[in-house]
């Protein structure tokens, strides 16, 4: 079989170009483990420019306070998007996770900041880090997500514009798609995220990407979201499969080769480069926004 036969994997799945996205600051980690994690709106703004000119187009954002802590002021990610903004023209992807079930403050930003785009959590789960060296858990919590609080957030989305993201980290999550297209909240082309190698979700396999792969409706677009230093075979399963890839601080500190990256733009380097051995490219911004489904 040849890449331009129609069944082909590439072909059936987005074809030769490849939307790299880069997740700049996360609020898990902090400065303790990774000294480069970004803080402040104006830090954000730069590691943005970074990962565009390494050769990210989408930036995915959550906001922090000066101390590291997250924030969910409107002013604060107001901040943010003119930081970035004023640097590079990459698409701006806010975060609205939270373990709250209020989503008054995310409804704000959505419809005062008005992102591009702005990452939904697709399903509740239990949420977890497990330590083999320590035989113990890191971290354990439920990270609710109901159907309610989903559907909260999508009729804001709508109403202010802005894309939604679809952040499934398990194949349940996934089929939840079906429903709320029925009801017209979810519209073709969707963008789905496929998030692997956290507790509690999908098992880091290529047999479980293809699983998720299989649920996209035609004419939409997935991209994988490695969590931790498995990210990177995961990224060269999801180019291979035909997908998009994320990277970035919020997912993973580490190069392939085990050093710890120095900024976002490094990862993005090393997607890239990754991206071009398997005989993919880089996604343009217009090509980008076009994929997406987005304005010009």
């Amino acid at each position: 079989m040849t890449v331009s036969e129609p069944d082909s994997p590439a072909v059936r799945f987005g074809g030769d170009a490849v939307v790299v996205s880069c997740a700049l600051t996360g609020v898990l980690a902090d400065r303790r483990q990774c000294p480069d994690i970004p803080y402040t709106p104006a830090e954000i703004g730069q590691e943005a420019l970074r990962a565009y000119e390494a050769g990210a187009t989408v930036a995915h954002i959550h906001a922090r306070n000066p101390d590291g802590s997250p924030s969910w002021s409107v002013e604060t990610f107001a901040q943010i998007k003119a930081e970035v903004s004023s640097r590079c023209p990459i698409v701006l992807n806010f975060s609205t996770g939270t373990l709250d079930d209020d989503t008054a403050p995310q409804e704000a930003i959505l419809r005062q900041v008005l992102p591009d785009v702005a990452a939904l959590n697709m399903g509740t789960m239990n949420y977890a880090k497990y330590s083999e060296r320590r035989r113990d858990f890191v971290f354990d919590m439920v990270f609710p997500n109901p159907i309610s609080k989903i559907t909260r957030l999508l009729r804001a989305m709508n109403e202010a514009g802005v894309h939604p993201e679809l952040e499934c980290f398990d194949a349940g999550h996934t089929a939840t798609i079906v429903p709320l297209m029925d009801m017209g909240l979810l519209k073709a082309p969707l963008e789905l995220s496929f998030v692997m190698g956290v507790l509690g979700g999908l098992p880091v396999s290529v047999q479980a990407l293809q699983l998720q792969a299989s649920q996209v409706p035609a004419g939409s677009s997935w991209q994988v979201i490695g969590i931790g230093r498995i990210q990177w075979r995961m990224v060269a399963a999801a180019l291979v499969l035909g997908g998009n890839i994320r990277v970035g601080l919020e997912d993973n500190f580490y190069l392939p080769d085990g050093r710890m990256a120095r900024s976002n733009g490094e990862l993005v380097e090393r997607a890239v480069r990754l991206t071009q051995d398997v005989g993919r490219r880089p996604a343009t911004l217009a090509e980008t926004r076009a994929m997406l489904g987005l304005g010009a």
